[in-house]
């Protein structure tokens, strides 16, 4: 909710002062909230600290806007795509740090049995090691990265005099022929209103967003619980170990699905088309993937069970298909509205307010989603109603949104595929201005 509420400040004041300063004090708090929450000793105290963190997280999207603008049209589908990629990548690994390192005074009694420290404050060592990520970032931050946000500096008395258009008849050979080209470039972009900016194309694309969110996150988080429900009840009966097995593969695919084929895809046939196929991917994954159900019902009713019987190899096989495709919509469709949001800019003064209302519109769809899903799970599974209100609800309602997105994606022009910042701006004759 925090997070929510601060998107579009950072998003606005980097357009202001620049990206680097603002990433900088959002490294700066996550650090200290970081180590904070390894001492927190009550609920209250959590709430807090997580309400902080969320305040300091909501610079993510001015990172979209430096990425945006350090790369150019041969480099940025691979630039953009590494966004995605840290997050999975950071999602995954800090997980682990958080479940692995918690307790240590127990868990690892040799190495920490002594430290009064960690005894007290049993999960201060795995934010400490978060904090240390945060501060390698600062550091980089501090004494590595420039600012990527460049304003047009005013010309001198002399440079402004020099770049005066010739009047017809009176150029030499020491006329600059590039004169009011230069001087147009010089001249200071302003940052344009949010009237301006919310025009109906960008409103179409923010909106299809949020509903491509709400459905991708409604069953993102319906799925750890669905894979452990019984199958009686329309689940899979997995444990815990074989759920975390199915995502670290899913995780395993991420990374080459972002650094290998995606780039390519985005080169050869554009943006729109790589979100169009992304959500088309989606589709069958969210309406098969409640039918395992059946599969694992008749795997627990056998004599063998979840043994390795050729039943419970074609689970897996299915369920790991099925999970490939979900990760390669979400690569597909989450990398291209990035890049659509970015591209929709029209000037790179504009980045930071396009990019944090792409991140406030998402930010309120994960605050909603995971609860109705919930909801909506534990009413389906109660009560004997008829497919599709059964335990395929939650699902098929999810297939249904990305449905109308994708319907909604072939009203979205090509012109979405251009980094729309670096495109020249018609300028206005002459002779149109005296008139």
């Amino acid at each position: 909710m925090s997070q929510t509420l601060t998107i579009m400040h950072w998003g606005r004041l980097s357009d202001r002062i620049g990206r680097r300063p603002v990433l900088i004090a959002g490294l700066i708090g996550i650090l200290v909230v970081s180590v904070l929450f390894g001492f927190t000793k009550s609920f209250a105290m959590a709430v807090v600290v997580r309400m902080a963190t969320g305040v300091f997280a909501g610079n993510g999207a001015v990172m979209k806007s430096a990425m945006a603008e350090i790369a150019d049209d041969t480099n940025r589908s691979r630039m953009m795509a590494l966004l995605p990629l840290t997050w999975n990548v950071g999602t995954m690994v800090g997980s682990g740090i958080g479940g692995v390192f918690s307790n240590p005074a127990t868990q690892f009694p040799g190495l920490f049995g002594n430290f009064k420290l960690f005894i007290y404050f049993p999960y201060l060592l795995p934010c400490l090691m978060g904090s240390t990520v945060a501060a390698f970032g600062l550091l980089v931050g501090l004494f590595n990265f420039k600012e990527t946000l460049i304003k047009p500096t005013q010309p001198t008395h002399e440079e402004a005099v020099s770049e005066q258009p010739a009047v017809a008849g009176s150029s030499t050979e020491g006329t600059p022929l590039l004169a009011q080209s230069a001087a147009v470039s010089a001249a200071p972009v302003k940052q344009s209103s949010m009237k301006s900016l919310m025009t109906p194309l960008v409103t179409r694309v923010m909106i299809t967003n949020a509903i491509m969110c709400f459905a991708y996150n409604m069953c993102d988080q319906l799925y750890p619980i669905f894979a452990a429900t019984d199958p009686r009840d329309g689940g899979l009966g997995l444990d815990p170990r074989s759920i975390g097995l199915s995502l670290g593969i899913e995780g395993i695919v991420v990374v080459y699905l972002q650094l290998v084929v995606y780039p390519r895809l985005e080169r050869k046939f554009g943006v729109l088309y790589c979100y169009r196929r992304g959500l088309s991917f989606a589709i069958p994954y969210l309406v098969c993937m409640p039918f395992l159900s059946i599969i694992a019902a008749h795997l627990q009713t056998s004599a063998s069970s979840f043994s390795m019987t050729y039943e419970y190899i074609g689970m897996w096989v299915i369920l790991m298909s099925l999970m490939t495709m979900r990760i390669t919509s979400n690569v597909m469709a989450y990398t291209s509205i990035n890049m659509m949001i970015t591209n929709m800019a029209p000037t790179r003064a504009d980045l930071g307010f396009m990019n944090g209302t792409q991140q406030l519109a998402m930010s309120v769809m994960r605050i909603f989603a995971p609860a109705i899903s919930g909801i909506l799970w534990s009413w389906s599974i109660k009560h004997s109603l008829p497919f599709p209100f059964n335990s395929h609800f939650v699902w098929m309602l999810s297939a249904t949104l990305v449905s109308i997105v994708l319907w909604q994606s072939y009203f979205i022009p090509d012109s979405v595929n251009k980094f729309a910042a670096d495109q020249p701006k018609p300028i206005a004759s002459t002779d149109e201005s005296e008139d």
